[in-house]
């Protein structure tokens, strides 16, 4: 472990974008406004969190390419697309639109596995082929490769009026190196090494042993650790961290009691991993600035990263968010040593 935590070069956030569902218009365009303030703000990335059939947002690559028009600096990614919802193919065209309007700063994250509640969706979703879907690794390798311009097509050329291309268009140069796995597993950190993507690790793992005592923090550095040994590019290849943070300093008492409630109900769960997935949760952070600045610098994980991209909780309300970003951006964020991007 270094004797002194990485100093903190990029700062992000994560929101999933509650709507109502009387007025979603409204919720879409709150989102936007809020990565809209982290702009302004100068924080470097800001991140989608799909929700299917749910009052969340359903096509972050959408509204990203909304968010794309009324910004120009802040990194625009999702945390993540699960795959078995997705077509590659078509995937890879809608991303690389979007990269393209957004003159390179789109981050897909991706994950793999079946659909959550597939036996609820299987029906609707792959009415002739659900039991012969491959939701492996294999989903992922294949955007990667529509992604970096290995072929779709056996033809390339004229046909009447018509040019075809034999790769996915547009091509956006780059694209290809800004993809992002969200992994919770050792086997899923080294896959995600070996193929050269960027590693998303949130705070959720999985705890792969079977005994106790379980620490979140080790386990997850110890993801950190085996992407990193199956990079290519080593101790340079870019990780991520999701943990929840709330920061508390310019809260009123009532947002300060409503987070700390939050953050109570959400506490037993971080005890002992759960369900048959064996899923360990990450306490949440919330307080003042200072105080959480000193746990991430105790972190065994947060020590050997040097970007985040901190959770937004999902059932807040938009000055909340308001409030949280900002004491991100002028208390916390420079509290880790992180300075915020010009413009």
């Amino acid at each position: 472990m270094p004797s002194t935590p990485r100093p903190l070069r990029k700062l992000g956030f994560l929101t999933i974008g509650l709507f109502d569902e009387a007025d979603p218009r409204r919720g879409h365009e709150t989102t936007l406004e809020i990565i809209e303030l982290g702009e302004r703000l100068g924080f470097d990335s800001a991140w989608l969190r799909h929700r299917h059939l749910q009052y969340g947002i359903s096509s972050p690559v959408a509204v990203l390419a909304a968010a794309s028009q009324r910004t120009r600096r802040i990194e625009l990614g999702t945390a993540v697309t699960p795959l078995g919802w997705e077509n590659p193919l078509r995937l890879a065209e809608d991303l690389a639109t979007v990269d393209i309007l957004s003159g390179g700063r789109l981050n897909p994250g991706v994950s793999v596995g079946p659909p959550m509640h597939y036996d609820r969706v299987r029906d609707a979703l792959y009415p002739e082929t659900a039991d012969a879907e491959d939701f492996s690794y294999e989903r992922v390798r294949r955007l990667l490769a529509f992604v970096r311009g290995e072929p779709a097509s056996a033809f390339r050329g004229t046909e009447g009026f018509e040019v075809f291309s034999d790769r996915v268009q547009p091509h956006a140069p780059g694209l290809g190196g800004r993809i992002w796995y969200g992994g919770g597993s050792l086997g899923s950190a080294r896959w995600a090494g070996e193929h050269g993507m960027n590693l998303l690790t949130s705070s959720v793992v999985k705890a792969e042993a079977p005994d106790g005592p379980w620490d979140f923090a080790e386990i997850q550095l110890s993801l950190v650790r085996a992407f990193r040994a199956a990079h290519p590019d080593g101790e340079a290849a870019r990780v991520s961290q999701g943990l929840v943070v709330i920061p508390t300093d310019s809260a009123t008492p009532a947002q300060r009691a409503k987070y700390e409630e939050y953050a109570a109900r959400r506490l037993p769960r971080t005890t002992a991993p759960q369900g048959p997935g064996r899923l360990l949760f990450a306490p949440d952070l919330v307080g003042p600035s200072a105080q959480i600045a000193e746990r991430l610098h105790a972190h065994a994980a947060f020590r050997e990263i040097d970007e985040v991209a901190f959770a937004l909780p999902f059932t807040f309300e938009h000055e909340d968010y308001v409030q949280i970003l900002t004491d991100m951006a002028t208390v916390l964020g420079p509290a880790l040593g992180w300075k915020p991007a010009d413009g």
